[in-house]
């Protein structure tokens, strides 16, 4: 999967009201201006800014109310504009939001039936991420990916393989940007990501498949987020 390239006035309007949101002109609760006004304000067609606002609201970042109107549900973390073009945002999430749904799975199936050497494959990468955390040395997006295709290896189920393979350069431009998040905040949020990790190792160490989905369920989830706010 290719990242996705912006395509048009309605990429514009998408980051230029996201950028708003982030810059606190709008806040959260706040009512959006209205389709017209916005027209007016970007010097557009209704159905363009509509486009805009549907991807938006697809987003979680508006949410449109019978009787009230449009209003901001949440706010994106605003270091995301350090990282990524606010237009490819829509494309970020929506990879996640796929891998929550298959990863969760293939943790799942890793549980029951990964061997000795897949489980030391799955403990290499996750030392390698826990040496990127201490040495503060790289983002590690590469690691993290050779983590999760560990898992993905570990479920003896080529499609979760070959899924995860085919989507590498889009997930590693995700990783890149939730790694560079943390790596703007704080040391413990790094750490706490590595629990993430390790709570999905564990389980499959612990050959408890319930839990394997549930950590991987959580870890993606909650690196969604970290980036688009709860």
């Amino acid at each position: 999967m290719n990242e996705r390239k912006p395509s048009g006035l309605a990429d514009r309007i998408y980051g230029d009201i996201l950028n708003s949101i982030i810059e606190g002109e709008f806040k959260e609760g706040d009512r959006l201006l209205t389709e017209h006004a916005l027209a007016e304000r970007f010097a557009t067609s209704r159905p363009t800014v509509r486009e805009a606002l549907a991807r938006l609201r697809a987003d979680g970042i508006i949410v449109t109310r019978r009787g009230s109107g449009t209003t901001i549900g949440r706010r994106p973390d605003p270091d995301v504009r350090r990282f990524a073009p606010l237009e490819t945002l829509s494309d970020i999430r929506r990879c996640y939001e796929f891998r929550v749904v298959t990863e969760a799975g293939a943790a799942e199936l890793a549980a029951t039936k990964a061997d000795q050497d897949d489980i030391h494959a799955i403990e290499e990468a996750w030392n390698q991420l826990e040496r990127v955390v201490e040495t503060q040395e790289g983002i590690g997006a590469k690691d993290d990916f050779a983590f999760h295709l560990a898992v993905a290896r570990a479920s003896k189920n080529q499609f979760f393989i070959t899924v995860l393979s085919f989507m590498e350069e889009q997930v590693v431009i995700s990783m890149n940007l939730s790694r560079n998040l943390s790596l703007a905040k704080t040391i413990e949020r790094q750490r706490l990501v590595q629990r993430e990790h390790k709570d999905v190792l564990d389980a499959i160490r612990d050959r408890d498949s319930a839990r394997a989905s549930q950590a991987m369920r959580a870890h993606l989830e909650n690196a969604l987020d970290r980036m688009f706010g709860s």
